[in-house]
C-alpha cells in the first residue's frame, strides 16, 4: 500500500514577490481606512481649489483653465503623499512594533527581497490611487489630452523617487518623532512650492532653484505636460533621469540601513 507524501510547497523564483503578496493580503483587510486619504481628500481639493479658486481666475494659467492646470499638479502631489505615507510608519512599525522585517530575515530572504518586495507594495498604493483619481477628474472634464493615461508610469517613477529615501531615513531614526518632522519640513513645504498650485517661475529665485531640486516639481512638470498634451519645460529625458537617481541613490542608501538593522 502506497503513502501519499505531501510536496512542499516550492518557493518563488523571485522572493521579493513573496514579500509583496504578504502586504497585498494584509491590504486587502485595510483598504477602507486609506481610501479618505489618498482618494477623496485629493478629490475634494479638485473641487474646492478647481472650482472654487478656479471661478477667480478668468485668464487661467498660461492660457489654460485653472481647473485643468491643477489637477496634474495634485495627481503628483498625490502620488508624492502616497508614497511617503507608505514609507514612513508602516515601515517604522516593522522594525520597532510589530517586527515584521526581522521575522522576514528569518526566512529565506536576502535584506534586497525584504526592501524591494515592500517598495512594490507601495508603487501597487500609488498606482492604484493615481489611476483613480485620474479616472475621476477625466469625469470632471479636467483630462485636456489623451497622453494623459502616460502620467501613470511618471507617477511610479516619482513615487519610487521619493519612496526609496524615505525607506533610507525611517530605517534610520530612533523613534516616530522624526517621522512627523519630515512631513513638517519636508511634505508639506515641496506641495506648496513645487509647482502643484502656482507656477514655480512666480517664486524668488532662491526658491524657484530649490523646488527645482525637488522630486515633486519634475513629477508635476511631467504629468501637467502629459495631461495638458504639451511639452514639459525641461526635457523629458532630463526629468526621467533625474527621478531615477533619487530612486536609485534612495534604494542603495534603504538597502544598507536595512543591512545594518537586519544583519547581525
Amino acid at each position: 500500500m502506497s503513502v501519499a507524501v505531501r510536496a512542499r510547497p516550492t518557493p518563488p523564483r523571485v522572493p521579493a514577490l513573496a514579500v509583496l503578496a504578504y502586504h497585498l493580503v494584509g491590504y486587502r483587510r485595510t483598504w477602507r481606512a486609506g481610501v479618505f486619504s489618498s482618494f477623496l481628500l485629493p478629490v475634494l481639493t479638485v473641487a474646492g481649489f478647481g472650482f472654487g479658486v478656479g471661478a477667480y481666475i478668468d485668464q487661467g494659467v498660461d492660457g489654460v483653465r485653472y481647473l485643468d492646470w491643477l489637477v496634474p499638479g495634485l495627481l503628483a502631489s498625490t502620488a508624492v503623499q502616497v508614497a511617503i505615507a507608505e514609507s514612513t510608519w508602516p515601515v517604522f512599525g516593522n522594525f520597532q512594533w510589530t517586527k515584521t522585517y526581522f521575522a522576514q530575515s528569518t526566512a529565506p530572504l536576502r535584506v534586497a527581497d525584504i526592501l524591494t518586495g515592500h517598495l512594490a507594495f507601495v508603487l501597487f498604493r500609488v498606482l492604484s490611487a493615481s489611476a483613480a483619481f485620474l479616472l475621476v477628474t477625466a469625469l470632471f472634464g479636467a483630462l485636456v489630452s489623451p497622453w494623459a493615461v502616460t502620467a501613470l508610469p511618471v507617477v511610479a517613477l516619482l513615487g519610487l523617487a521619493v519612496a526609496a529615501p524615505t525607506f533610507a531615513y525611517t530605517s534610520a531614526v530612533s523613534t516616530d518623532s522624526w517621522l512627523a518632522m519630515l512631513f513638517r519640513f519636508a511634505v508639506i513645504p515641496m506641495t506648496l512650492f513645487a509647482g502643484v498650485f502656482f507656477p514655480v517661475e512666480s517664486l524668488p529665485v532662491a526658491l524657484r532653484w530649490l523646488a527645482y531640486a525637488t522630486p515633486l516639481w519634475h513629477g508635476v512638470d511631467l504629468c501637467r505636460a502629459a495631461t495638458l498634451g504639451v511639452a514639459p519645460q525641461w526635457s523629458v529625458a532630463g526629468h526621467l533621469l533625474y527621478l531615477g537617481a533619487w530612486a536609485l541613490a534612495g534604494w542603495l542608501l534603504a538597502r544598507a540601513a536595512f543591512r545594518r538593522r537586519l544583519v547581525i
